[in-house]
């Protein structure tokens, strides 16, 4: 029997740390001579594995190596601290919680006409999440090359509706295959409510956080929600090598740092909308929030694409905001010199600097191309260019996200998370979106599955203090 436990075995993640360490500046080179000379494999490109275990000299090598490249040091560590008094000293515009830029007066609890505007937003938001995961689940792991290909192939290019396998050429389709997971609930003519999808589970897990713990919870309460209600083979990346250190008697925040080379993706940064919906005109707040649910499984940039996302949010949350607003709020929570601002600040000036949006992606592409398609750099350069295009339209914020490549159904889930909030109501949604979705979400997480996105709404709204009179 060949069973090959995914992301967190040490010969497959030698190859992904050698490759982080050129990202943040450390000289790894003699490690990777010895590892190459060894005959140790370069990285899994997509899947995470590796297709045949290694002998067991070579996984005693990875684990030693891996230890050894811990202990280089990075340069780019000043500009890009993980500690959040660090994070806020880097920030000269970091606003102050409670009395945020775009906000004033004391907080409150929503009610009356208030918390019903607010739900609406909140509803919103919870479709606009799932259905633009949902578009981007069936291309996720594709070149971008291949969604271009494959949505041209049914006059679905510049993308505007859902993928669909009905007219594209069988060779086309043996070339690039739909994402085997989802290709069977997430195409056009086969979806059937929203199917069960990590970026949909952790909004779920943050919702039982709050119920649990509160908002003042701590990373060691996240850690217990997971090991009580996260099933470890729904997890990937960051977030099960997290696990895995847990499991092994570690606490944060070493559960970021153990033999974890994918500590600056995207994990932490699907998991920040919660943060951010629950923190309408408080974007200090919901950063600060997001910031002590990322420390359990990521450091520096990794942390940085969850407080920029959750800053984001609570600005949209308001009502009273455009995206570009959100952005530039999203944008004062994140050290300046750091790469996810360098990269945000680039997608939006590259989004504004040309009408057509394949060329904003094809630069996009050139210019941060060299990292892994899940690593938060890419994707936050690409959102924030995706949502600064759309310029706040629902369909073109989720359709340019998805059509940009990298992580698809990720980016489509923030971008549809946001653009639901700044519309509003869920019925400005357009049905060729919401409708498919039934009003129904399958999950593993606690007693959610099945829920409808009116009830996640309501759940949402019972957790949120809304700030008096928020403006933009």
């Amino acid at each position: 029997m060949n069973l090959r436990l995914t992301w967190v075995q040490p010969e497959d993640l030698i190859g992904h740390e050698l490759r982080q360490a050129a990202e943040d500046g450390r000289d790894a080179s003699e490690i990777a001579h010895r590892w190459r000379a060894a005959g140790g494999p370069p990285a899994p490109s997509a899947a995470g594995a590796s297709p045949q275990p290694a002998p067991p000299r070579l996984r005693a090598l990875a684990s030693r190596l891996l230890d050894e490249l811990a202990e280089l040091p990075s340069p780019l560590s000043v500009h890009e601290p993980t500690d959040l008094p660090a994070i806020r000293a880097a920030c000269p515009g970091w606003p102050r919680s409670g009395t945020a830029a775009e906000a004033s007066g004391p907080g409150a609890a929503a009610s009356g006409p208030v918390a019903e505007a607010l739900m609406d937003r909140l509803h919103a938001a919870w479709l606009g999440r799932a259905a633009g995961c949902l578009l981007g689940k069936p291309v996720e792991k594709l070149p971008l090359h291949a969604i271009r290909a494959l949505a041209r192939a049914t006059g679905n290019w510049p993308l505007a509706d859902w993928f669909t396998a009905k007219g594209v050429p069988g060779e086309l389709l043996d070339a690039h295959p739909w994402n085997r997971r989802s290709a069977r609930t997430s195409l056009a003519e086969n979806i059937d409510g929203m199917p069960e999808d990590d970026d949909l589970n952790y909004p779920l897990l943050d919702l039982l956080l709050l119920q649990r713990y509160g908002p003042g919870f701590g990373t060691a309460d996240v850690a217990r929600l997971w090991l009580d209600e996260l099933p470890a083979g729904r997890t990937f990346t960051a977030e099960r090598v997290a696990y895995r250190n847990l499991l092994c008697g570690l606490e944060p925040p070493l559960t970021a740092l153990r033999h974890n080379p994918f500590r600056e993706w995207i994990g932490a940064a699907i998991r920040a909308d919660v943060h951010g919906w629950t923190h309408p005109g408080d974007p200090a707040a919901a950063a600060e929030q997001a910031h002590r649910d990322a420390v359990l499984t990521h450091t520096a940039n990794g942390v940085y694409g969850a407080m920029f996302i959750a800053a984001a949010l609570a600005v949209a949350a308001t009502g009273n905001a455009d995206v570009h607003g959100c952005l530039r709020a999203g944008l004062r929570v994140v050290p300046p010199r750091s790469r996810l601002a360098e990269a945000v600040r680039s997608g939006i000036e590259t989004a504004g600097a040309h009408s057509d949006f394949d060329t904003v992606v094809d630069r996009l592409h050139a210019g941060h191309g060299s990292y892994h398609w899940v690593h938060v750099i890419p994707n936050a350069a690409l959102l924030a260019a995706a949502l600064t295009h759309a310029d706040g339209d629902f369909s073109g914020s989720i359709c340019r996200a998805v059509s940009g490549g990298w992580d698809t159904d990720s980016n489509g889930a923030t971008a549809g998370s946001l653009a639901g909030l700044l519309a509003g109501h869920p019925d400005r949604l357009p049905g060729r979106w919401t409708a498919p979705l039934k009003n129904r979400l399958a999950s593993s997480v606690g007693d959610f599955d099945g829920i409808g996105f009116d009830s996640l709404a309501r759940l949402t709204c019972a957790h949120t203090n809304l700030r008096e009179d928020p403006r933009p």
